[in-house]
């Protein structure tokens, strides 16, 4: 069964075409699908009852099955099974004013960060654009509020499934999709030098917002703790940002997780300020105390070593905040998801 989600509006009319539907019928299904989030189509109530039951017959909207939803005061993670019968999570996180879902791009990763538990499992596979955009439809689904914010920091390294990752973005933002903002939408990498120069040149991707973890100062100590800056190095990434053709009013999001003992020292917060004040029109960094895992051996610092090192950043004039992460308790915040772990018994 095909899924419509596997098909922009171009693609879902030529579609159409080739099955002997008028092609403006992608339109009002699409319509349908995500503006008011109906997944039966016996309740497309502006198509012929003919249309309904061909489109039904062939036509499938989940790509995903919804195994588990886990409440947290401030977020929910909801877990899918995939047809192959791998896990996929998503977090709905709750702020002061609005929702943001997090979404995956893979099952596992293979980047391989060593704070990271999704890194666990290695990579396992690609999500396909349906399987992603399915994530917000079901979600949103279960939602009274509208989500309007889509960070890509779930599962897996975004660009390097950049093509999947493009499709389900245009679905998101088009004007005949879900059609966020894409002020809205931000995609979350570990630093991909090729793909980053490829999504710079994109001009759907490169409006996006772009976070890119950075986590250490220098290059010896980011290769101990992301494996993946020995073919990318902090240095030629740090250029490549520069060089990234951003609106001035705008600015690249700098990762930073905060690890006690590891990369928490005023000495190093000197050394990263030294890195990116001459460019500190362009950046903003955000400081993510470690989220632990049980399954990891790091720790995380205390909040006055947190704040410390923020301040350091600030006395060289680098605008940086403290972004303390949400779904902790249910193993939901970022670099704890994972599609090996257990589901929560109830």
């Amino acid at each position: 069964m095909e899924l419509l989600t596997s098909y922009t509006l171009p693609e879902l009319r030529k579609r159409f075409e080739e099955l002997g539907f008028e092609t403006y019928r992608a339109n009002q299904v699409l319509r349908w699908l995500y503006k008011r989030f109906e997944d039966d189509f016996q309740r497309m109530t502006d198509l012929p009852k003919e249309h309904r039951q061909a489109f039904g017959e062939r036509f499938g909207v989940r790509a995903l099955e919804l195994l588990q939803k886990v409440p947290a005061e401030d977020s929910t993670k909801y877990v899918f099974k995939t047809r192959d019968g791998h896990l996929v999570e998503t977090v709905l996180i709750r702020e002061r004013d609005h929702l943001t879902l997090c979404v995956s791009s893979q099952i596992g990763c293979a980047v391989g960060c060593k704070f990271c538990a999704t890194a666990k499992d290695g990579l396992l596979r690609n999500l396909t654009p349906a399987e992603i955009v399915d994530q917000y439809l079901q979600v949103q689904r279960n939602t009274p509020q509208r989500i309007r914010n889509l960070v890509f920091m779930g599962m897996g390294e975004p660009l390097a499934n950049y093509e999947a990752v493009r499709k389900a973005v245009e679905i998101f933002v088009s004007p005949w999709g879900i059609e966020l903002s894409k002020r809205r939408v931000s995609i979350s990498t570990s630093g991909l030098i090729a793909q980053l120069r490829r999504m710079a040149q994109d001009p759907l991707m490169r409006e996006l917002n772009l976070a890119v973890s950075i986590n250490a100062p220098d290059q010896s100590l980011r290769e101990a703790l992301m494996p993946i800056s020995k073919t990318n190095s902090l240095q030629d990434l740090l250029q490549v940002l520069v060089d990234f053709p951003y609106p001035s009013d705008r600015r690249i999001m700098l990762e930073y997780v905060l690890i006690k003992g590891v990369n928490d020292s005023k000495a190093q917060a000197q050394e990263l300020s030294r890195l990116i004040a001459p460019h500190r029109r362009k950046f903003k960094v955000n400081l993510i105390p470690y989220n632990p895992d049980p399954a990891l051996p790091y720790e995380r610092p205390s909040l006055e070593r947190v704040y410390a090192f923020q301040e350091v950043l600030r006395s060289h004039g680098v605008s940086t905040f403290v972004r303390l992460s949400k779904g902790v308790e249910v193993f939901g915040a970022c670099g704890q998801l994972r599609s090996k772990r257990a589901l929560v018994v109830k």
